[in-house]
């Protein structure tokens, strides 16, 4: 009897953990996650031409710190802490094709930058070089 309760807790053990490692995630395990979900308002607003180079998320403070060039493009007058998602795509892009066009009249990089949780599009701002790091790091 005792070997059969053990062989049952080892199993329930068992069983908890691999149920552990396979449930849904409803995230993608970074804080840009929520920003996927403005990924159709971006690609709209581009036209759906270009590539998708990354997303990132901020408040409109921290992105006056990280990227001001972006942020002076866009010319806001929103409060500070209002959370903003930033998509890049590389193309070729001209302000005749792009919605809501800010910064120069042509070039191969559009930022778009739009409002979280709301979508709203704030601007999309075309440059020549990107005004933030959009790549993956690699380690090793």
């Amino acid at each position: 009897m005792r070997r059969l309760a053990g062989g049952l807790a080892g199993c329930l053990l068992l069983a908890g953990v691999l149920a552990g490692c396979s449930s849904a995630r409803s995230s993608l395990g970074t804080s840009d996650s929520s920003c996927y979900l403005a990924l159709p308002t971006a690609t709209k607003a581009i036209g759906g031409h270009g590539r998708l180079l990354g997303v990132h998320l901020f408040t409109l403070t921290s992105l006056r710190h990280r990227s001001p060039h972006l942020f002076k493009a866009l010319a806001l007058g929103h409060d500070g802490s209002e959370r903003v998602c930033v998509v890049a795509f590389s193309g070729v892009f001209d302000q005749a094709t792009v919605s809501h066009p800010r910064g120069r009249s042509s070039g191969r990089l559009a930022v778009v930058v739009a409002t979280t949780p709301g979508n709203e599009l704030l601007g999309t701002v075309i440059f020549t070089r990107a005004p933030l790091h959009f790549g993956h790091p690699h380690i090793g």
